[in-house]
This record gives C-alpha cells, structure tokens and sequence, in this order.
C-alpha cells in the first residue's frame, strides 16, 4: 500500500511541479533591484487627479500653483517615486491627470502629494488607490527620457 501512496504522492509534484512556468529569462538582479515579487510585480498607488474645489479666477496664482505642480512632478519622477503621470482631455468624471507612485501605502503616498502646490491649494484634489503592477513601470521613464523632442 506504501509504494502505491508515494507514487500517487510523487506524480502529483511532478504534475504540480510541470504546470508552472519558470522564466528562463529571469534576471534576479534586475528582479531585485526592482522589487519584483515572483510574479514580476509590486505594489503600487495609482492616483487620480481630479478639478479641485478652489474655484479662484486669479491666473497668476493659478499659473504659479501649475508651475509647481510640473515642478514637483519632476523631483518626484527624479526621485523614482513618481512611475507615471499624464493628463486626461476634458472629460465628465472632472479627472485632470493621474499618477502612479511608487510606493506601497496611501499614507505614503499621502505624504507625497502634499508637495505639491496644485493639490495644496486644492486646485487638484485626489483619489488614491493601491495598485499591482509590473515592477517594471520605473524603467518606462529611462526609455521615455529617450524618446521626447520638446520638454511637456
């Protein structure tokens, strides 16, 4: 009966062992260095910018809140911490731009976007979300930073 229950036992880690797909590609280097789990990926924060509620006409302050707000988002994405940013068009949900940060909690992500100008003065407010994603997002920006003609 013993012989019968190991092989039983042995072709079933085998079988188990067989159905997943080992990477023969795998840079654990490169893994590391990114915080990949096994499966490639990480956690996240995925932002959504969305209109404020300070209704201001006043352009100066405003120009001056978006200048910084361009500003910050250069240190952040310098910094690795920002992964993504972008705009939406004009749109009914009011969602300006998003970010994805890279970082793993709201409360950090929280810290970071009171940095920014636009969003202190609640010209932006936000929403914010945890995200998994492909640890390899942060190095879309090296490949961008080669691609670009005239600075956004």
């Amino acid at each position: 009966m013993k012989p019968i229950i190991s092989f039983i036992i042995s072709v079933l880690i085998t079988t188990t062992a067989l159905g997943q797909i080992v990477n023969p590609r795998l840079d654990t280097t490169l893994s590391k260095k990114l915080g990949a789990d096994e499966y490639g990926m990480k956690m996240y924060v995925f932002v959504i910018l969305k209109t404020g509620d300070n209704k201001t006409q006043d352009k100066s302050f405003i120009d001056s809140c978006f200048a910084g707000h361009m500003t910050n988002i250069e240190r952040l994405s310098m910094a690795n911490q920002l992964i993504v940013a972008g705009p939406f068009e004009k749109n009914d949900s009011d969602f300006r731009g998003l970010f994805i940060l890279n970082v793993k909690t709201i409360k950090e992500a929280t810290q970071l976007l009171k940095t920014d100008p636009a969003i202190k003065a609640n010209l932006l407010k936000v929403e914010l979300y945890p995200w998994y994603g492909s640890a390899a997002l942060s190095e879309y920006l090296n490949t961008h930073n080669k691609i670009w003609k005239i600075k956004p």
